[in-house]
């Protein structure tokens, strides 16, 4: 019977990915406010949309982190 281990490598990766999201959940939100604070300002347009991105990829880094998580823990090999 094969015992399942978890493989450190790719949850090194997965928690370095967790990481990033975690730095775009912050830093897109943060140029949201300060997009939507300044909307008079000739870069209105261009903030807004690298903050949409930026929550945009939160999420998908969130998610991908979260499958490399699972993936050390519970794939066998």
């Amino acid at each position: 019977m094969e015992t399942k281990h978890t493989d450190k490598d790719i949850l090194v990766k997965g928690i370095k990915t967790m990481g990033i999201s975690l730095a775009m959940m912050f830093l897109g939100p943060i140029l949201l406010y300060i997009g939507f604070s300044n909307q008079d300002k000739p870069l209105y347009i261009p903030i807004l949309i690298v903050a949409f991105i930026l929550c945009a990829l939160a999420i998908y880094f969130g998610f991908k982190g979260l499958k490399i998580i699972m993936d050390s823990m519970f794939k066998t090999n």
